[in-house]
């Protein structure tokens, strides 16, 4: 599952994004994804993986990172491009495929110039002062590091029911493909749900 994996890729660094507050990243990361999903436009969509592959550039982030990325997001992304040209025909499924993999080139960036401890350090530190109205930051900084922890094991199932369908020599049927997928990571988030219930942070 090495290979998958889209968080744990710190690489310290001086480059501008490394020294930039983590609060001014997290806001521009949510500010381009917010934009990749608006804008819906085949041009604008390269223009956006342009803008992510700059963005690596600048923070000097390592092609291996970036081609590794880019190979784990491929498959759920030909899914869903596929499911798209069927539905509305191929140049929406090609920039589906685009936004897709701008959106986790541009994650990678976040994570590749910002240890995630700071990120999740930096969520308590701001959610703080809900302490008073009874949020808990602690809990929001959970789940956010289980939804970052997530994106590795949901892709690792993808490429595992892949392998099986074409095993079964049905790698062609969407179905044998789709079906089993959705009925493991439903699996994998009960346990997920259990096994933080058992640590008593399930209420």
């Amino acid at each position: 599952m090495s290979n998958l994996l889209l968080i744990g890729v710190h690489q310290p660094g001086t480059t501008v994004l490394h020294r930039l507050p983590v609060g001014v990243k997290m806001a521009g990361l949510a500010a381009y994804s917010l934009s990749v999903v608006l804008v819906r436009s085949a041009t604008w969509s390269w223009v956006f993986l342009a803008l992510a592959l700059l963005a690596a550039l600048v923070g000097r982030v390592r092609l291996r990172t970036l081609a590794r990325a880019a190979r784990s997001v491929l498959l759920v992304a030909l899914v869903v491009s596929a499911l798209q040209w069927w539905l509305y025909g191929l140049p929406k499924a090609v920039e589906t495929f685009v936004d897709l993999l701008a959106l986790a080139l541009a994650a990678v960036v976040l994570t590749a110039t910002t240890a995630v401890n700071a990120i999740l350090d930096a969520i308590v530190r701001w959610l703080g002062p809900l302490r008073r109205f009874g949020a808990q930051p602690e809990r929001v900084a959970l789940t956010f590091s289980l939804a970052l922890q997530a994106i590795p094991g949901t892709l690792a199932l993808a490429l595992e029911t892949r392998d099986a369908a074409r095993a079964r020599g049905l790698g062609r049927h969407p179905r044998a493909f789709l079906t089993p997928f959705v009925v493991r990571v439903v699996a994998r988030a009960h346990e997920t749900g259990d096994a933080l219930q058992a640590r008593g942070l399930g209420d």
